[in-house]
């Protein structure tokens, strides 16, 4: 039985010479001249006898194809027409766009409104929707093998192609310019009465085979929308305005690595269901907001807060709603607030000299409510395949689909949501959520940060990544500053006072640990993040209290041994993190973001305990030491150690060290931590003759003038004639900081 075939190849440059190859089965492969051509078009006619064929292109002299075999099926029917294009493997249906003669780059040189951002990773292309100064929006959108692309939404009554009762004389189509890679990928569409406000949605026809079915035409979610309607089931995106905001912050620049003091918090659990805040801001950006006007994070004095996910994701808001399966990486999380709820939030945080981090969740997609999934398909066969979800994808991750960070498109689509966040939002910095290489692609991490610190060379790059991979570090100050999983390990382990995982609270295990893991894999203090508290951890009361012994299930064991772990993580070396929550010594499971906070937190021990210990590492130099080796340096000593001799804490789980940031007297400090169960007799080396004042314990903190009342004369100082103080007893579980304040009397 004859079959006519009619093919239409279109290549994206000169055609030379092409020749259509069909294959039946395994036989030869059969060379059909071109019937028709002009410069970058070919014409093929030819009667087969096979309704499934193989088809292939070959083209200039050497006739060497252009890509792999394309799969064709007639159906039913005894003739079929198709169309080819040499960018891509697909064997299209109908008549495709023709390609403008003018460049994405060319149709996004126009006026947008002031403080958008314009996409720009890869080319400036404007992708997604963009209001216009004049009036109206582009739309743009990247896709590489569709026929036809329409934009539709409430400025055009929603009509697009595929509606019953659709009305061609409203269509907004698409055309189709050379972008990414100088391929026709990018279709753009200006529409004049589009404004900002309205929703709107791409209608891609792909009108192609893929196996023995076609793949006609699909109403898709904008990759780079900024926000979603409030329809949970259409999930319309929504034109954004990101220059009608009115910053009021002044001179405020981002902190130093070296100044930040982190605090982790979920938007919605971080307020959800507190007294202080009003019912309809609880949950929200706003909730966040009040807490910041009310001067809470001042009281507190951390420099940065750190945002659980924004990016939409589709799990209701819940107790054990943590963000990290993100659906669209651009869109805010609509049960948060709109954009310019964020854009106050980071707006008030900064008026009080806060930065704001926001986690990125960019090794996985939600596998619910996944817009991405077989957007762009790889290859014909891939649509009919469950398990591959096309060009974003790349195989599974432990938490679902693992984003194909490998690959160039997707690396351009994600370093622009976080410059978008930095330059839409004030955004100081982002925090990757599990960046090890076996799921993220390190040489992406590294075009991110090359690309970021371009735009803001005082962006702040932090990494979850575990077991902390050295590569990370770039140059060391430059880097990523890594969650120091060793360090949180190993402290766990010494606080249950016996395994964490994989560590074991052998005594040996705090020295490395507490000088910012330099010797494992850390080039500089800025590469570390010391914790001992995070979403993803139980609360440490929680964990030594549910670990068999009952010495440590007291209420106030699980108290001590949190301000054990409390301070550790604000004193070693590197940049401390805690959770919210963290500065009540709240008990609570890991990955769970509502805490129970007490009606007057400035009357509660612990968070009165635990402001003074931040705000004297703010204070004093000595507290937040910095570099690539400041031992080498000469501003850090160890005094104190399992390492040591037997008078400096030999075999024992305790740790000590002088601190001399400067060379003036005043600023060196001596810290000192037991994780002992019992007490513990060392010689204290002071260095330095002279009157040292107590500044804190695990009890209390008193800081000099004019925080405190502290003075030389103080009790709990101590003097000593020649630098030493033998027999310094520290009792179990115990934290002791000292500072050099006066001479000894008759000096």
């Amino acid at each position: 039985m004859k079959c006519v075939l009619t093919v239409h190849y279109e290549a994206n440059g000169v055609l030379r010479a092409p020749t259509l190859l069909i294959r039946h089965g395994e036989g030869e492969a059969q060379a059909v001249p071109a019937s028709e051509m002009n410069e970058n078009h070919a014409l093929f006619t030819v009667e087969v006898d096979s309704k499934d064929l193989l088809i292939r292109f070959a083209v200039g002299e050497d006739h060497e194809p252009d890509t792999l075999w394309r799969r064709v099926h007639f159906g039913r029917s005894r003739k079929l027409e198709i169309w080819c294009r040499s960018w891509h493997p697909f064997v299209m249906l109908s008549e495709p766009q023709a390609v403008d003669s003018r460049t994405a780059a060319d149709m996004a040189a126009r006026d947008f409104t002031w403080g958008q951002y314009i996409s720009e990773t890869g080319g400036r292309f404007a992708l997604g929707a963009n209001p216009l100064r004049d009036g109206g929006a582009l739309f743009s959108f990247f896709h590489p093998h569709a026929a036809r692309i329409y934009v539709t939404g409430s400025f055009n009554d929603w009509q697009y192609p595929g509606r019953d009762d659709a009305d061609s004389s409203r269509f907004i189509p698409m055309s189709l310019h050379r972008g990414h890679f100088d391929q026709p990928n990018v279709w753009m569409a200006q529409v004049d009465n589009a404004k900002v406000g309205d929703e709107y949605q791409f209608y891609v026809a792909y009108d192609m085979q893929v196996g023995k079915h076609s793949h006609a035409a699909a109403l898709v979610t904008d990759p780079y929308a900024r926000c979603f309607g409030a329809d949970y089931e259409q999930n319309n995106a929504k034109i954004v305005d990101a220059g009608g905001f009115a910053w009021e912050y002044g001179d405020y620049t981002t902190p130093a690595i070296h100044d930040l003091i982190l605090y982790e918090l979920h938007v919605h659990g971080f307020t959800h269901g507190h007294a202080d805040i009003a019912p309809e801001h609880q949950g929200t950006y706003q909730g966040v907001v009040d807490r910041l006007h009310a001067g809470y994070f001042d009281r507190l004095g951390v420099s940065a807060l750190y945002l659980m996910p924004l990016a939409e994701a589709p799990t209701p808001q819940g107790p054990h709603s943590l963000g990290y399966n993100t659906a669209v990486f651009t869109a805010l999380e609509r049960d948060f607030g709109t954009p310019d709820d964020l854009r106050r939030l980071v707006n008030a945080a900064h008026q009080r000299g806060i930065a704001v981090i926001v986690d990125q969740v960019f090794n996985h997609t939600a596998n619910e409510f996944n817009p991405l999934w077989k957007l762009i398909l790889d290859h014909p066969d891939e649509w009919e395949r469950g398990d591959e979800g096309g060009l974003y994808f790349s195989g599974a991750s432990p938490w679902g689909n693992r984003t194909a960070t490998e690959r160039v498109e997707v690396q351009n689509m994600l370093i622009d949501v976080c410059k978008q966040m930095i330059v839409e939002y004030h955004i100081d910095g982002f925090r990757f959520d599990y960046t090890h290489s076996s799921t993220m692609h390190h040489d992406f991490m590294n075009r991110l940060a090359d690309e970021l610190q371009a735009l803001k060379p005082d962006v702040i790059l932090i990494a979850e990544n575990m077991p902390n991979e050295s590569d990370l570090n770039r140059e060391g100050y430059n880097g990523f500053v890594q969650w120091h999983n060793r360090f949180h390990d190993g402290v766990k382990a010494l606080l249950r006072e016996g395994t964490f995982e994989a560590m074991d609270n052998h005594p040996e295990i705090v020295g490395e640990m507490f000088y910012f893991s330099k010797g494992e894999w850390a080039a500089h203090t800025n590469n570390v993040v010391n914790y001992s508290e995070s979403h993803d951890e139980n609360s440490t009361a929680f964990e030594v209290g549910t670990n068999g012994d009952p010495n440590l299930s007291t209420p106030q064991a699980k108290t001590r041994k949190a301000m054990l772990g409390f301070a550790a993580s604000m004193l070693a070396l590197g940049q401390p993190m805690l959770y919210m929550g963290q500065e009540f010594g709240v008990e609570r499971e890991r990955n769970f973001v509502y805490y129970e906070r007490p009606e007057n937190p400035e009357d509660h021990q612990f968070f009165d305990w635990a402001a003074a210990m931040i705000h004297l590492r703010r204070r004093y130099p000595a507290l937040r030491l910095h570099g690539y080796d400041p031992m080498a340096d000469g501003h850090f000593q160890w005094i104190a150690g399992p390492w040591l001799d037997e008078r400096h804490g030999a075999g024992k789980r305790v740790i000590g060290w002088r601190a001399t940031p400067t060379a003036s007297t005043f600023d060196q400090m001596i810290v000192l931590i037991n994780f002992e169960n019992h007490a513990v007799d060392i010689d204290l080396e002071l260095g330095f003759p002279g009157i040292w004042v107590r500044l804190a314990t695990i009890d209390s903190v008193n800081d000099l003038s004019p925080t405190g009342d502290n003075h030389a004369q103080h009790v709990d100082s101590i003097s000593s004639p020649d630098g030493r103080l033998p027999g310094f007893v520290l009792p179990d579980s115990s934290v002791f900081i000292y500072k050099w304040e006066a001479e000894n009397e008759g000096t």
